[in-house]
């Protein structure tokens, strides 16, 4: 499983990992793949906070996160004091957080590091390109709960997806949510991209059965020309998989439809980690959790509490 997750990370050169949930392994992932570096430098940065001993969140334990000897980190400057490796100031990046300025250090020792980065996909690109420009092979970055965006082409080349018994206590839901979201974050990537138009989604499907969605592909938007008939046998197009916010059972219907639903900005989902054990008491028996897992998403599932530690 390991040689898995490493095969399918090969040749990325921006990678992100996203949470389904708090508790889902993420951190134990990233630590992993800081520990397969090898020598080679990695760019490291969070959208939002990360590397603290206590969720600030929940309340629970969580590991922090161990970086090797010069690693690029990209964080707040009040995060700084809060971590332990030796620090090089290499650039200042002006990009504000409520936790100080976005700087880029050097770590001059291995150690634990508290991540709190930009939160804006610009400021990630920019980010990243800073990593390369001073010597990174690889740019990684830990994406928030809730920021799907980071599956964008536009921060990152290819996605970790994590998700876990923390999420909820049935696993069939756990397990289908997942699926949802994995598939949004694999949609086809658009050969042609309509023209946008400020005319009502209804009557641009009417006239080229096709449409570019400018902003977020929503129920309210759907479901009534689900209703009237118009969508059906026609081709929706989004900027980025972040932007389509429909509930399962409206992508149910458009499948059952024939609607195509495509993105400009294709994301990779890589690979999908469980953590069977939840932060809040239940678990779920792993190779249950892995068959099903394995059974709804193309694309290898790796069980972090068994491969990664």
């Amino acid at each position: 499983m390991r040689t898995a997750l490493l095969n399918s990370i090969g040749g990325v050169k921006t990678l992100s990992i996203v949470g389904m949930c708090k508790n889902a392994g993420k951190t134990t992932v990233l630590n992993w793949l800081l520990g397969q570096s090898h020598g080679r430098v990695l760019g490291l940065t969070s959208i939002g906070r990360d590397g603290e001993s206590t969720d600030v969140v929940t309340g629970t334990e969580k590991p922090g996160i161990y970086v090797p000897e010069g690693t690029l980190i990209a964080t707040a400057k009040d995060m700084l004091a809060l971590s332990d490796v030796t620090q090089e100031i290499v650039y200042t990046t002006g990009i504000p957080t409520p936790l100080g300025e976005v700087v880029l250090v050097r770590a001059r020792s291995a150690g634990n590091v508290q991540l709190a980065g930009p939160s804006i996909t610009s400021q990630l690109k920019t980010v990243s390109d800073l990593f390369f420009s001073l010597g990174a092979k690889q740019a990684i970055i830990d994406g928030a709960l809730g920021r799907k965006s980071l599956g964008a082409r536009a921060v990152a080349e290819g996605v970790i997806l994590c998700t876990g018994a923390s999420y909820d206590m049935r696993m069939e839901k756990v397990v289908s949510d997942t699926a949802d979201i994995f598939r949004i974050m694999s949609l086809k990537k658009a050969e042609t991209v309509p023209a946008e138009s400020e005319k009502p989604l209804g009557d641009v499907l009417k006239e080229h059965g096709e449409a570019l969605i400018p902003g977020a592909l929503t129920d309210a938007a759907v479901v009534p020309l689900l209703k009237s008939g118009v969508m059906r046998n026609v081709r929706l197009v989004v900027r980025d998989p972040s932007k389509v916010l429909l509930s399962p059972d409206t992508l149910e219907k458009l499948a059952i439809r024939n609607v195509a639903l495509e993105t400009v900005e294709a994301a990779k989902v890589l690979c999908v980690t469980v953590n069977p054990v939840s932060a809040y008491g239940w678990r779920f028996d792993a190779d249950a959790f892995l068959k099903a897992m394995s059974a709804a998403v193309d694309a290898p599932v790796i069980n972090v509490k068994e491969a990664l530690l």
